[in-house]
């Protein structure tokens, strides 16, 4: 790199994983055009530090349209079927407005969260019709600056047992729907609803993300009918199921063969640690099952997984910050993960949540976005262990936030605390 070449802004000094030194990254257009030490440019700059700097996280299933309706609901829901009762009785009731106002306060919780790109279910059915659509791409719209979003939409309360979702789904699809959901478990005709799900994918040419056996008990699954359907349309490496807590209940050797099903089919796995531990084992007096699929294990044996958010503040899931970094936490520290799994574990809200989504331009190389964010930290282990603060973050080179360290007044005076 010479010091006539031109960048539009400099982060300097920012640690990259696994390297032993720092770098700097020079941005042009929106893009990384340089990862070297003391690039010499006169430019914008921005000082890192040496502290870690990675690509934005990815939130694979959040739920904007349904996100903080603990005030207006109470929570005295306790189990699958009586979140979904509420939130349908509470949904016939949603606007435009609403809608918005709620996801936008969730996605700006997000994005200082170190989040720049995110998949949000959205329900249509004749109940909400295609109001929480309408909202949802006003929000992917507006927020673009700081976050890529992507619109899944699907039918949350069954499809073929449902008069007129369909044709929702359809006209959502034809109105910027960008990936299509189902949620077989809750329709007359379990089979048939995936039939049609991968049958529109086809159609409209997106992928598939589904909500798929949440439960507790491995003597049935869709998951055959999901791999058969993902082999039959040759859609491998485009479908994702979400929960699969089912597989959290198997015996080791019917969990290896599942796994071995799923990287077969190329169908990849979310896991929802948050909403999967809260609803899953409630019934029990003693030994509560945790219901938490570990995404760590089986991506260890090929099969692409992340961890996401789901659902923040409503009878699904009673909290939530939109923080990725702390459901990793969440999720390394009900799985027992071991600090060798650290990595991985920042993996599934990173790389291979990236991967789930099929992000071609993903990651900190030169000539893709200027997306990133940066740590105090400067180890990535430590990312997952200590929970740093994320301090700042890039979207197509453009800083989207910025977070100051706190001070602490003791009898000597102000300082910084120990890093």
């Amino acid at each position: 790199m010479t010091a006539q070449t031109a960048f539009d802004l400099i982060i300097r000094n920012v640690l990259l994983r696994g390297a032993a030194t720092p770098v700097d990254i020079g941005v042009k257009g929106g893009r990384i055009a340089a990862i070297e030490p003391k690039l010499a440019c006169e430019a914008a700059e921005i000082y890192a530090y040496g502290q870690l700097a990675l690509p934005g996280f990815v939130d694979t299933h959040i739920h904007l349209d349904k996100a903080c309706l603990l005030g207006r609901c109470g929570h005295n829901h306790g189990s699958l079927g009586d979140a979904i009762r509420a939130v349908s009785a509470m949904k016939r009731d949603f606007t435009v407005k609403d809608v918005y106002a709620r996801g936008a306060k969730v996605i700006e919780r997000a994005i200082v969260q170190g989040t720049t790109r995110m998949r949000t279910h959205v329900e249509i059915d004749p109940r909400i019709g295609l109001r929480s659509f309408e909202a949802v791409k006003a929000l992917k719209r507006d927020y673009a600056w700081a976050l890529d979003l992507s619109l899944c939409v699907f039918p949350q309360e069954g499809l073929t047992n449902d008069p007129g979702a369909e044709e929702l789904l359809v006209q959502a699809l034809r109105d910027g729907g960008e990936v299509i959901g189902g949620c077989p478990y809750t329709d007359t005709d379990p089979n048939a609803h995936l039939e049609r799900i991968f049958d529109l994918a086809r159609e409209f040419n997106v992928d598939v993300d589904l909500h798929l056996d949440f439960d507790l008990d491995p003597s049935w699954w869709h998951l055959d009918e999901v791999c058969r359907q993902t082999e039959r349309h040759n859609y491998q490496g485009r479908v994702a199921i979400g929960h699969a807590t089912k597989l959290s209940a198997l015996p080791p050797e019917r969990l290896k063969a599942a796994i071995a099903q799923l990287a077969k089919a190329g169908v990849a796995v979310t896991v929802l640690p948050a909403t999967d531990l809260y609803l899953m084992g409630r019934e029990a007096t003693h030994n509560a099952p945790r219901g938490l699929t570990l995404a760590h294990k089986l991506a260890g044996d090929g099969v692409v997984c992340s961890v996401a958010t789901n659902n923040v503040l409503n009878p699904f899931t009673p909290f939530g910050d939109a923080s990725l970094l702390r459901m990793a936490n969440f999720y390394a520290n009900v799985a027992h993960a071991s600090v060798a799994d650290f990595d991985t574990c920042l993996d599934l809200v990173t790389e291979l949540p990236a991967r789930l989504m099929n992000l071609t331009d993903y990651g900190i190389k030169v000539g893709n976005p200027a997306d990133l964010i940066v740590l105090d930290t400067q180890d990535s282990r430590f990312a997952i262990a200590e929970l740093p603060d994320i301090v700042m973050g890039f979207k197509n080179g453009r800083q989207t936030f910025e977070r100051q360290r706190p001070v602490l007044f003791g009898p000597s005076g102000p300082s910084a605390p120990r890093a």
